[in-house]
């Protein structure tokens, strides 16, 4: 079965890829991640999760093509940061967290509906810095929007698959915060 998994980064999702890939599931990453600063950052989160996927042979959707133009990448940080910022001295966890992980998921449920997958999730349910009931509702939000999709609310960070993530982000750079500029600090 087809499933488009948003990700976040290298370290989240390569426990999950390697489960699905072993559990007869076919993954196409979703690399959509306006909220992360800087930009080298961002472009640093960006490849490694690329190398991976080319190691692993999965597609991976790179919705804003900042390497053809890094003034996308600024466009759609702003855009991102219009919202957020009414939120900057919101805790991790907070609001802030609950409308960044709608704006992401909502835009990969509409690349999921416009390309034919039925089944969407997300890696960042494999973090234990996020709070997985403001993912999980997030998710089930954005598939709401369209009706033939569905999101995979599998928690990653149970069945071993927690222990196989640490494991496996040895291999890649591991960023300190999740990627916004207010939770830098």
């Amino acid at each position: 079965m087809k499933v488009l998994l948003h990700s976040c980064c290298a370290p989240c999702s390569a426990a999950i890829l390697e489960w699905m890939t072993t559990n007869g599931y076919e993954p196409s990453i979703y690399f959509f991640n306006p909220n992360i600063f800087p930009q080298e950052e961002y472009l640093h989160r960006k490849n490694e999760i690329k190398r991976y996927a080319l190691n692993l042979g999965i597609e991976v959707v790179d919705e804003d093509g900042t390497e053809d133009s890094p003034a996308l990448w600024t466009d759609a940080h702003l855009k991102w940061k219009n919202g957020a910022e009414l939120m900057a001295s919101e805790p991790e966890r907070g609001k802030r967290c609950a409308y960044c992980f709608r704006y992401r998921l909502l835009k990969s449920a509409e690349y999921a509906s416009k390309h034919g997958f039925r089944l969407i999730t997300t890696s960042l349910m494999s973090s234990r810095w996020k709070d997985i009931n403001q993912i999980m509702e997030a998710g089930k939000w954005a598939a709401s929007k369209y009706p033939e999709l569905e999101f995979w609310d599998k928690n990653w960070r149970k069945g071993g698959l927690y222990e196989r993530r640490n494991i496996l982000a040895r291999q890649f750079y591991n960023q300190r915060y999740c990627g916004c500029e207010y939770s830098i600090r």
